[in-house]
C-alpha cells in the first residue's frame, strides 16, 4: 500500500527536536506564524524579535533573521528595526510574562503610536520559564508559585485582558483574541494571523493577534485537561473575537 502526505510542515520551519513541554502550544503558535509567512511570501524579507521566557525560542525553530530583545523590549526593538528597514517585515512574540508585565508600556506606546509592527502575544496565564509564578493574566483563583493559594483580586488585583486595553488605542489597525485549543480555533487563529500580518504589508498600522495557549507542566494538567481548561476557565474570561479593524470599521 503506498502512503500520501497530506500533512507537512512549511520550509521555513527548522527540521529539529522540539524542547517545549507535551502539550505546550509554542509549537502550533510557531507553525501558524511559519505557515502564514510562507504563504503570504514573506519569509525572505522578515525580521523576528523574541522575547524573554520560554517564547524566546522561536529563532530556533523559524528560519528567519531574528534579534533578541531585553525583558519586555521587543515591541520597542521592532519600532527600531522597522523604521530603519522600512521594506522589512517585523514581527514580535512574546509571552504573557513579558508583555503585559515589564513590557507593558513598550506595547502600549508602541500600538499607541500606530507602528507599522506586528505582534504575536502568546496568553498563558503563567510565568512559564521561570517555574509558574504568578503572571499579570493569572486568574483568579489560579495557584502559581507566588499565589499558592489562588489569585486573590482583592491583593493581587484581576487578570489583566491586554487584547481589550490595544484594541481600544488610537494607533491599533487590528485587534484580534483566538484560541489554540481545538482544530476549529487554530484554523481561526491563522486567520487572525494573516489579517494583522497583511496590515503591515499593505503598510496600513499596527496588527496584534493574542493566543490563548495551555501550560500543563505549570498548570499541573495532562494536555488533555489543560485544553478543556481553557474552553471552560479561559475564553470566558478572555473571551474570542476582533476588538478592532480599521478596515472594517472605517477608522483612520
Amino acid at each position: 500500500m503506498s502512503e500520501k502526505l497530506v500533512f507537512d510542515a512549511p520550509e521555513i520551519m527548522i527540521d529539529r527536536p522540539t524542547h517545549y513541554c507535551p502539550g505546550c502550544h509554542h509549537g502550533v503558535a510557531h507553525r501558524l506564524v511559519g505557515e502564514v509567512l510562507t504563504e503570504m511570501g514573506l519569509v525572505d524579507d522578515t525580521l523576528c524579535v523574541g522575547s524573554i521566557g520560554c517564547s524566546v525560542f522561536i529563532y530556533n525553530y523559524l528560519d528567519v533573521d531574528a534579534v533578541e530583545a531585553p525583558h519586555g523590549r521587543a515591541p520597542a526593538v521592532a519600532t527600531g528595526l522597522k523604521r530603519a528597514h522600512k521594506d522589512k517585515f517585523v514581527f514580535t512574540y512574546q509571552g504573557d510574562g513579558d508583555l503585559a508585565s515589564i513590557g507593558l508600556a513598550e506595547i502600549v506606546h508602541a500600538a499607541n503610536r500606530g507602528e507599522k509592527i506586528s505582534v504575536v502575544f502568546v496568553n498563558n496565564t503563567v510565568y512559564g520559564m521561570t517555574g509558574g509564578q504568578m503572571a499579570p493574566t493569572t486568574l483568579v483563583g489560579q495557584k502559581a508559585t507566588t499565589c499558592p493559594d489562588g489569585r486573590c483580586a482583592e491583593e493581587h488585583g484581576q487578570a489583566i485582558r491586554m487584547s481589550e486595553i490595544i484594541g481600544g488605542l488610537g494607533g491599533t489597525a487590528y485587534c484580534e483574541r483566538v484560541s489554540l485549543d481545538s482544530v476549529k480555533n487554530i484554523r481561526r487563529a491563522k486567520k487572525a494571523l494573516r489579517k494583522a500580518f497583511e496590515m503591515q504589508v499593505n503598510g496600513t498600522g499596527f496588527g496584534f493577534v493574542e493566543m490563548l495557549s495551555a501550560c500543563p507542566t505549570n498548570w499541573k494538567m495532562d494536555p488533555i485537561a489543560a485544553n478543556t481548561r481553557i474552553k471552560e476557565e479561559m475564553i470566558p474570561y478572555f473571551p474570542l473575537g476582533v476588538f478592532k479593524d480599521v478596515t472594517k470599521d472605517g477608522e483612520e
